[in-house]
This record gives C-alpha cells, structure tokens and sequence, in this order.
C-alpha cells in the first residue's frame, strides 16, 4: 500500500501540482493529531485526514489559494495569534479544539523542451538535470506535448529553424527561444511574417536566446541560456497553476464562518434568498428568529 508521502512523491515525479497539509499542533478536543497529512490536489478533492467539518473545507480554501500563490502557509484555526506570517482562522464549531496547519504547494519543475541536438543543446540538457527540472530533447513534431508550464528552446542551428519555431509557437509555452545569431534570428522571424504568422505572436520568440556573453563556445551558449531562464523563472513566468478550482463560499449569517456552497448540508431560504450554514445548531437558530441576524 502507497503512503501518502509515498503518494506526494509520486505526484511530484509526474509533475503534477498539489499541496501538502500537515498539522502541527492541535488543542483538544480537536479531532486532528499532530503529524496527520493530508494531500490536496487543484480541483479542490484530497486524500488524507486532518480534521473534522470545519476545519477541512476550510484548509482545503487555503491549500487552493497557497497554490495559486506558490506560498506555504501557517493556519491557526481556533486559537487568537498574532505572529507575523500567521493566518488566523475563526472556527464557529461547537467544539473548544483548535489546529495549526501548515499548507505546501508542491509546483512542478519546469519543463524544458530543447530541440536540437546540438552541442550547445545536449549541454542545456544536462545543466538544466542539475537544477531538478525535466528537461529533454525532443523533435519539433513532439511540441504538442509542451504546455503553458513548459519552456522551449530550439536549438537546431539552422536545421529547420523555421518549422520548430512555428511549433512552438503553436503551444501555449511560458518561454520560446532561439539560438541563433542575429541574423540568423531576424531571417526566421521575418519567414514567420510572410506565412502570416501575428505580430503578437512573434514577440513572444526570444531571439537570440540567452544573456549576450558576447563570443563563446558552445557550453559557455548553454550557460547563457540557462541563466536567461533561471532569471525568467525568478519572474513567476511558468509557474501558475491555471487548473485551481474557485470554491463558491458563503457566510453563515448565525456565526459569521465562511460555508463551501456546493458541500453545504445545512441550507434555508427566507424571502426567496438561501442561506447557508455550518452547523445544524446555526441552521436551528437562524429559522427560529431569521429577522435577528439579518439586521
């Protein structure tokens, strides 16, 4: 059976964004233990445990928010912090428990695609295996598989420049570049403009790719990519993960506690609007006096 350290690492190996929820303290009567994970994944399901009602859809919340970010964070749920860097959550459940949880996003490694096998495209390779990316060589008729995570290099020096730089950019990649001299560079994407190819779309071709190290060798071209790269990376460029559901959320109008909308199990609706609640106790409440907390 997979553990589910087991299971982050498999995820991670195949690329694939998630967060990792531990929590780190507990107060009882809190249902949650001290070392208890939990795994949750963009579209909001997750394997593991960490808690009872309330505080799952709510570290669900902050895990989805963490990565779209790219930012750990530190929840304390149900127990007033004022540490810097500390996200206060207030938990409205009958139970006196409180819970510190700590959400990581686990984002994938860039993707570098380098077409070629140039010298200078072999050694990006390898240098680019050294900082834990998933880097390969690829022929541009296998850019398909390229998305908007992923890095394109095309390093065919002169061999069908052309054609692989219009596969790339036919993918939604973070980074298109060419290795090329300048002339070399400036034919190319003059090619692309007589095929028709948008001037919006041009622009978006690094040529020639890389810092300008001025004369070099082809390790030394590699590096200077490479570096380009890493400083491009620095930005956030490639890193979104656009695939992060947006939870409809409302606010129990008895205790104040923001409610999944779609995983609501309590629910009334008073002069045509619906109301949505995080207990039984609050639903209980609000339909015996709903005038009192609407005011």
């Amino acid at each position: 059976m997979t553990t589910l350290l087991g299971r982050a690492a498999e995820l991670e190996e195949s690329g694939r964004p998630f967060v990792l929820a531990t929590v780190v303290w507990r107060r009882g009567p809190s249902s949650g233990k001290p070392g208890a994970r939990a795994i949750i994944h963009p579209d909001g399901t997750s394997e593991g445990w960490l808690g009872g009602a309330c505080a799952h859809p709510t570290v669900v919340r902050a895990a989805l928010s963490s990565l779209q970010t790219g930012r750990p964070a530190l929840l304390v749920l149900g127990e007033p912090d004022v540490r810097p860097g500390v996200t206060m959550v207030a938990m409205a459940c009958s139970s006196e428990g409180a819970m510190e949880v700590h959400v990581e996003p686990v984002l994938p490694k860039p993707e570098l695609w380098v077409v070629g096998d140039s010298p200078a495209a072999m050694t990006l390779v390898d240098l680019a295996g050294v900082l834990g990316w998933r880097a390969r060589t690829a022929d541009d008729s296998e850019l398909v598989g390229a998305g908007e995570r992923s890095f394109i290099v095309v390093a065919t020096q002169g061999h069908n420049d052309e054609t692989a730089v219009e596969r790339a950019l036919s993918t939604p990649a973070a980074y298109i570049g060419l290795v090329a001299s300048e002339k070399r560079a400036s034919s190319v994407l003059a090619w692309l403009r007589e095929r028709g190819t948008a001037e919006e779309s041009i622009v978006r071709v690094r040529a020639p790719a890389g810092l300008d190290l001025g004369s070099t060798d082809h390790e030394e071209i590699a590096v200077a990519i490479l570096a380009e790269l890493v400083a491009y990376k620095a930005t956030g460029a490639g890193a979104q993960v656009t695939e992060v559901i947006s939870l409809e959320t409302a606010i129990d109008p008895v205790c104040g506690m923001q409610v999944d909308v779609a995983s609501a199990n309590w629910v009334s609706t008073h002069d045509g609007t619906e109301y949505y609640f995080c207990a039984p106790g609050c639903k209980k409440a609000f339909d015996a006096d709903p005038a009192s907390f609407l005011t």
